[in-house]
């Protein structure tokens, strides 16, 4: 059987949706493929990866014209659509291909605590290391200096932990080791001091072990003095309905039980507010096709051709970003304490980073084709613009993703 008769094979006689005899690839009634999925593995696998492979390579070529500044804008606006893929489509792949690939390849590395030292029977419990926690008694030369610093630590110890905000117990538990390590400690350093000294004959005032007396913990958010509770002592704002003001004091609950939990894992934040990031992106690009409206108003272009503009430069800064997380991916073979073997990686992620910024100055002067001054003049403008937002995006999308975890 020939390629045109296994084509055959596989295409109907009408269309599946209307009916209308078919005459090609598609049917020219409502534009339906011809290729049912269903009666070949090919074209399942095809249907999957549809915007890659059913475009004939349009997704390569419009790539490849990208990294051009200006060329692929240019090329749409002036009517040739059919060899690219279109600049939201482009932007939608690219995008959330590059953020899937961030929240694999980004990490803000593991939050670890220090390992105690062992004690006097071997144990390593309740205690951290002298040199990582500041506990250090060995310049003290007499008993009464190391009583004295003894006594001051546990001081402002004792201190920080009645201060400790309900629901960080983790800093809590890790000042109570100290609290322990500090008496232990000093009671060694009385040893090497002087063996005989009364005073290690006296029991520590918080013996190693034993539960500290317990205090009323700090809450994180107070209303008129008293701790915040969404049901017993809410935050009240007067101009707002009852149900906005239940809605807003859940959530600032639910803020309050997440911040152990974003000190503890805060890689599992940083991963929520990666994958948010493109559903921020569809808003900002539209309010940056605005701001080049206004900026080039007097060109007389209509709104949409400034929003393929936004769509393909910010498909290039996904690009960008795509290719500095394959950098960091591949610089994370390399071991840390290696510097040499990091400068290449640390060479490419700059020069990416400084080639960002010229790029889309040159595509906005191939494009609007305006002396380099006014180009210059509009570019820093509309970049702060831009720079402003995006930070009043980020600061939203954190506050979002601090609240919903």
């Amino acid at each position: 059987m020939t390629s045109s008769q296994e084509a055959d094979a596989v295409h109907a006689s009408a269309c599946d949706n209307c009916r209308t005899p078919l005459q090609g690839g598609f049917c020219h009634q409502c534009g339906q493929n011809a290729h049912n999925p269903l009666r070949s593995f090919g074209h399942a696998v095809e249907e999957v990866f549809e915007s890659f492979w059913h475009l004939d390579g349009r997704i390569f070529r419009t790539l490849r014209t990208l990294l051009s500044p200006g060329t692929l804008a240019n090329a749409y606006l002036a009517g040739h659509r059919a060899p690219y893929v279109a600049p939201l489509r482009l932007f939608v792949i690219v995008s959330v291909l590059t953020f899937f690939v961030a929240k694999l390849t980004l990490h803000i590395g593991e939050v670890t605590l220090p390992e105690p030292p062992p004690t006097a029977d071997g144990t390593t419990n309740l205690v951290a290391k002298p040199d990582e926690s500041g506990i250090d008694f060995s310049k003290q030369t007499t008993v009464e200096g190391v009583i004295k610093q003894r006594d001051q630590t546990l001081e402002g110890l004792v201190s920080a932990r009645a201060g400790v905000p309900r629901g960080l117990g983790f800093v809590r538990e890790r000042i109570e080791e100290n609290i322990y390590a500090t008496q232990r400690l000093a009671r060694e350093r009385i040893v090497q001091l002087q063996p005989n000294h009364p005073s290690l004959a006296q029991p520590d005032l918080y013996p190693a072990g034993a539960p500290l007396p317990e205090i009323p913990m700090r809450a994180l958010i107070s209303i008129d003095g008293k701790p915040f509770d969404a049901d017993t002592n809410p935050v009240r704002v007067d101009w707002l309905p009852d149900f906005a003001n239940r809605w807003f004091n859940k959530k600032l609950a639910r803020a309050e039980e997440n911040v152990p939990r974003i000190a503890q894992d805060p890689e599992y934040f940083v991963t929520r507010l990666i994958g948010s990031v493109p559903s921020a992106l569809f808003v900002l690009v539209p309010v940056f096709a605005l701001l080049l409206k206004l900026a080039y108003i007097e060109t007389r272009r209509v709104y949409l051709e400034h929003l393929v503009v936004a769509l393909y430069s910010h498909a290039y800064l996904c690009l960008c970003i795509l290719v500095l997380c394959l950098i960091q991916a591949l610089g994370n073979l390399v071991p840390s304490g290696n510097f040499w073997l990091k400068i290449p990686q640390w060479t490419a992620q700059l020069a990416v980073l400084a080639w960002m910024p010229v790029y889309l100055f040159w595509m906005q002067q191939r494009v609007y084709r305006q002396h380099w001054i006014f180009t210059a003049i509009k570019f820093c403008v509309l970049g702060t613009l831009y720079y402003l937002m995006l930070v009043m995006a980020i600061f939203f999308l954190a506050l979002t993703t601090w609240v919903n975890t």
